[in-house]
């Protein structure tokens, strides 16, 4: 199971400037055929953005999107209804940073993110206004990597990846999730808790995870290893 986003691919100063080389989809293909279709990609992504990334690469992988707000794996497909409240969050932000040069509002199935990689001088603002949207509107707010993020409450990587874990071809199997952010230790506590163990990919922090490689081409170096 693999994150996306700073696991398999570079993070880079906006969501949708993502660049997938061929390389990487013919190493998603091998994996899936050496794990017998055991592998999964666990994003704070949509499932809609991890399709329109990465295509037919996704044949036969199982994807779990929006922070585990939605789930496809086969023919099965768990999904939540996206709420008013969010929509509105969503006008309500585009309409705070629309005047703030850098400023990226990333619009996801289940959620919509502040990204402050090119105006970091907005995160005290961003920070107060998702503090208090989710105060009002009943959402979740998720941290990441220079950016905040209000989504539906309810669910998260680790909830994701225990649906995933009683399906069929991953019951009973020994689940390993890689990632490197904060938004993947829910997924690390979830492995451990079903047998297996995360992998953080990155500088060394505190973390549930038990391994750690380095970044993102020592990702990609042990899983043409696996593969």
């Amino acid at each position: 199971m693999l994150d996306f986003d700073g696991t398999l691919v570079e993070i880079v100063d906006r969501p949708d400037a993502v660049v997938i080389e061929p390389a990487l989809a013919i190493l998603l293909q091998r994996l899936k055929g050496t794990f017998q279709g055991r592998v999964a990609l666990v994003s704070g992504r949509s499932v809609a953005q991890l399709d329109a990334f990465l295509g037919p690469a996704l044949d036969g992988v199982a994807v779990i999107g929006s922070h585990g707000g939605e789930i496809r794996a086969g023919d099965w497909r768990m999904a939540s209804v996206r709420p008013a409240s969010l929509v509105a969050a969503e006008r309500e932000l585009g309409v705070a940073f629309a005047d703030r040069t850098g400023a990226v509002i990333e619009v996801k199935s289940m959620g919509v993110a502040v990204h402050y990689r090119l105006a970091p001088d907005i995160e005290p603002a961003a920070r107060a206004l998702v503090d208090r949207i989710a105060k009002e509107r009943g959402l979740a707010v998720q941290e990441g990597k220079m950016m905040i993020e209000l989504r539906v409450a309810g669910h998260d990587k680790g909830s994701g990846i225990a649906a995933l874990m009683v399906k069929k071809p991953f019951a009973g199997t020994v689940p390993v999730f890689a990632g490197d952010d904060v938004t993947d230790e829910s997924g690390f506590n979830a492995v451990e808790a079903l047998g297996g163990f995360g992998v953080l990919v990155g500088p060394d922090r505190p973390t549930a995870a038990r391994y750690r490689l380095a970044d993102v081409a020592a990702v990609r170096a042990w899983l043409e290893q696996a593969a």
